[in-house]
């Protein structure tokens, strides 16, 4: 396993660069905000995954330890793979895409090419109590209206079943609490 290359740019493109290492050069598939930084001829330390599949062997390079991490993250949601992953990147630092993961901000998430509503809101499901970021106030906590807890497992259910968060915030306000979150889902499904 490639863990990490230090080398030298010879070649920039759109989404990928070329960095020699001793005589070898490496392609590395990187994020647009790293590649902006880059110019050729530079020295360069990148940390590297790689995609191996029956017809391909792609290499990923991050700038940063804290990129590949998150980038690794997003690989584990269901039906998001490394270009997806690489889109949701793209769309702003890793700072901000954490914090839109916590926070549930499936129109940003989506907002990443060839990602749609219900591949965001699976990232917001899977992902938001492994980014490492705690949500803001607006989506974590209890919501004024029926005292929901946004981390309630019925909630998150609904989302992961095709419900936006409003949505499920709302026919979920009108279900007992004391329910157990199956029962909660179930009765949800049949008031939509």
């Amino acid at each position: 396993m490639i863990a990490t290359l230090r080398g030298v740019v010879i070649q920039v493109d759109i989404d990928e660069i070329i960095i020699e290492c001793i005589g070898i050069g490496y392609g590395l598939r990187m994020t647009g905000t790293d590649i902006s930084l880059l110019q050729k001829n530079q020295d360069i330390h990148v940390y590297i995954h790689e995609h191996i599949k029956e017809d391909a062997h792609d290499l990923y390079g991050f700038l940063s330890r804290d990129t590949k991490k998150l980038f690794e993250q997003l690989l584990t949601v269901k039906n998001i793979g490394p270009k997806g992953a690489m889109a949701v990147l793209d769309i702003d630092q890793v700072p901000g895409v954490r914090q839109a993961i916590a926070d549930g901000d499936v129109k940003k998430l989506q907002s990443a090419k060839g990602v749609g509503k219900r591949a965001a809101e699976q990232m917001v499901v899977e992902l938001r109590d492994k980014v490492g970021i705690a949500s803001s106030e607006q989506a974590e906590g209890v919501v004024s209206r029926g005292g929901i807890n946004k981390n309630d497992d019925a909630l998150l259910g609904l989302v992961a079943l095709g419900f936006s968060e409003a949505d499920a915030l709302e026919v979920l306000a009108d279900i007992d609490k004391t329910l157990s979150s199956e029962e909660r889902i179930k009765q949800a499904l049949k008031r939509r």
